[in-house]
C-alpha cells in the first residue's frame, strides 16, 4: 500500500499531473471517475495567492468527489511561500505540492519552478520552511536537473526527504530539454533504488499507453506513475492502464457516443465553474484531443472552436454523435 502521510493510494497509484489550463475541476472530475488515484490542481502562484488575485484564488476550488487532492504552488520568496502554504491549508486539500519543475521561461526567470534547480540549497531551504509552516503533508514535483551537467536528482531526493517531504514526483527530463526528446527514467530508477529513500517515488514523462505503464513500473520500480499530456482528451487512460495491469489485456475503447457524452459533461461543468465566456473558451483546447483520429471532423471542430453559445455547442456535439455513429475511432 502506497501512502502519503495518512492518505492511502492503493498498491500502485496513478496520478494526474498538474497542468496549467488543463487540470481544473471539470477535467479532474472526469479523470477521477475513470480511476485516477490522486490529482493536483493547476499550479498556483504564491504571489497571486497572497495578493488575493482572482485567478489564483479560484484555483483553490476543490470538490468533495475529487478527493484526495493536492494543491500545487510555485514561488521563490521564502515569506511568500510560507504565507501561501497557510492560505492553501485553509482550503483543506489532502496535501500541498511544491512545483520545482515547470520549465516555462516566465516562471524560471523568477527562480521559481525549474529555475530553482540552479540553486539546490535554496530549493531545500524553501521546502524545509513550507514543511514547518503547515500540518499538511508536503510533496514535491521536479525534474532531473537544470541541464545535462547538473542532474543531481539522487542527492536532491535525499535532501528533500531529510527536510520532511512525504513523496516526490520526478519528470524524466532536464529544464533545458523542456518537453523535447524522450524522457529518461534511468535516474528516476536510481532514486528509487537508493536504500536511503523511504518516501514514495512517482515517475512522470511520456507514459501514454498501458503497455508502457507496466514496462516502466517493472523496469524502474517506482511506486506509481504520474500522467500528464496523455490524459488530455483521454481521461479514460487511467482505467485503461488499471485494466491492463489487472488482466493483461486491453479494456474496450470508449465509443464515439461515450466520448460525446463526456465532452458534453466537460463543457457543462466548465461553464458551470467559470461562466459562459471563460467556460466555453477554455474548452476549445480540448476538442482536438477528444476527437483525434476521427475522419472528416475538421468542419465540426472549426465550429466548436468558434461558437460561443453553450447550447449551440451541445447541439454540435449531438450532431457529431449522429453523423459519425458508425465510425470506429
Amino acid at each position: 500500500m502506497v501512502r502519503i502521510g495518512n492518505i492511502e493510494l492503493g498498491s500502485f497509484p496513478l496520478l494526474l499531473a498538474p497542468m496549467e489550463d488543463v487540470s481544473d475541476p471539470p477535467f479532474r472530475l472526469l479523470c477521477k471517475e475513470n480511476g485516477c488515484d490522486l490529482m493536483y490542481t493547476e499550479f498556483i502562484s504564491v504571489e497571486g495567492l497572497i495578493r488575493d488575485a482572482e485567478k489564483s484564488i479560484q484555483k483553490l476550488d476543490i470538490y468533495e468527489e475529487e478527493r484526495p487532492i493536492g494543491i500545487q504552488i510555485f514561488g521563490a520568496e521564502l515569506s511568500s511561500m510560507q504565507r501561501a502554504a497557510q492560505i492553501v491549508e485553509e482550503a483543506q486539500p489532502e496535501l500541498i505540492d511544491i512545483n520545482f519543475g515547470c520549465p516555462v521561461k516566465k516562471v524560471v526567470c523568477k527562480m521559481a519552478g525549474a529555475g530553482i534547480l540552479q540553486d539546490i540549497d535554496k530549493m531545500v531551504t524553501l521546502t524545509d520552511a513550507i514543511v514547518k509552516s503547515t500540518n499538511l503533508p508536503v510533496t514535491v514535483k521536479t525534474r532531473l536537473g537544470w541541464d545535462e551537467h547538473s542532474m543531481h536528482i539522487v542527492e536532491v531526493a535525499e535532501r528533500l526527504q531529510d527536510v520532511g517531504i512525504q513523496a516526490l514526483s520526478i519528470h524524466g527530463r532536464t529544464r533545458k530539454q523542456m518537453y523535447k526528446g524522450e524522457a529518461d527514467w534511468t535516474l528516476i530508477g536510481k532514486v528509487k533504488e537508493n536504500p536511503r529513500i523511504h518516501i514514495p517515488i512517482f515517475g512522470n514523462g511520456d507514459i501514454d499507453t498501458p503497455e508502457k505503464a507496466v514496462e516502466y513500473r517493472d523496469k524502474y520500480g517506482v511506486d506509481g506513475i504520474m500522467i500528464g499530456r496523455a490524459s488530455i482528451g483521454n481521461p479514460w487512460i487511467f482505467s485503461q492502464m488499471k485494466y491492463y495491469m489487472k488482466y493483461g489485456k486491453h479494456q474496450d475503447l470508449p465509443s464515439l457516443e461515450d466520448k460525446v457524452k463526456v465532452v458534453k459533461r466537460h463543457l457543462i461543468h466548465s461553464v458551470h465553474w467559470k461562466g459562459d465566456t471563460l467556460g466555453v473558451l477554455e474548452m476549445r483546447r480540448h476538442y482536438t484531443n477528444y476527437f483525434k483520429g476521427l475522419p472528416y471532423i475538421k468542419p465540426y471542430r472549426s465550429r466548436l472552436v468558434t461558437e460561443s453559445d453553450p447550447k449551440i455547442l451541445l447541439e454540435i456535439l449531438d450532431e457529431i454523435a449522429e453523423t459519425f455513429s458508425e465510425v470506429i475511432v
